[in-house]
């Protein structure tokens, strides 16, 4: 009688170590994309063009920092490296500082790391603030120093300065409305 079981039992062990294996490749399935883009820190990228320079930070409480002071505490820096020659400053947060790789702002203007599916960013150029929903639609604007499709909000910033939204083929004629409620939450308006 029990080498009747022992098939069954032995079934049934495997059965659910099956199940479990396979449940737990759902739940890592479901769970991975959110942690490998909390990781790879590609959701969001902040830009400042000023005196010759351009800075470029993938940390919002850095690059608020650096519009109150002026200046990054931790820096990657490339001379003359811009699209038009200019100097691109990297502000980074203090684990970033000792890296050589893997820092997701300069990987993002490389081109080596794409943006998230919910990007945003903001790119603060003569008076203006450019917002965007890709990563993308930025790197064109910074090389063709300007936004083809936008809506355009004057005195909309959190100073009056000029606020022009990235739009696309897609939404070119609809007013922007998530991504304005996006701005001023981002920008505590």
């Amino acid at each position: 009688m029990k080498l009747k079981f022992l098939p069954v039992a032995t079934s049934l062990v495997a059965l659910t170590l099956l199940t479990a294996c396979g449940t737990e490749t759902v739940k890592k399935d479901v769970v991975e994309p959110v942690v490998e883009a909390v990781s790879l820190n590609n959701v969001d990228l902040y830009e400042v063009h000023h005196e010759g320079r351009i800075y470029i930070f993938d940390d919002r409480d850095v690059y608020k920092e650096f519009l109150t002071v002026g200046e990054t505490s931790y820096r990657k820096v490339r001379i003359g490296e811009g699209p038009k020659g200019e100097t691109i400053v990297f502000g980074l947060t203090n684990e970033d500082k000792k890296k050589q790789s893997g820092i997701a702002s300069v990987d993002m203007y490389d081109g080596k790391l794409e943006g998230a599916d919910a990007f945003y960013g903001e790119m603060r150029v003569e008076g203006r603030i450019y917002v965007f929903g890709s990563l993308e639609e930025m790197a064109n604007a910074r090389l063709v120093g300007e936004v083809p499709l936008r809506y355009t909000d004057i005195g909309a910033g959190p100073e009056g300065e000029t606020v022009v939204y990235a739009l696309n083929s897609s939404n070119k004629k609809v007013k922007p409305e998530a991504m304005i409620a996006l701005f001023k939450k981002m920008n505590d308006m």
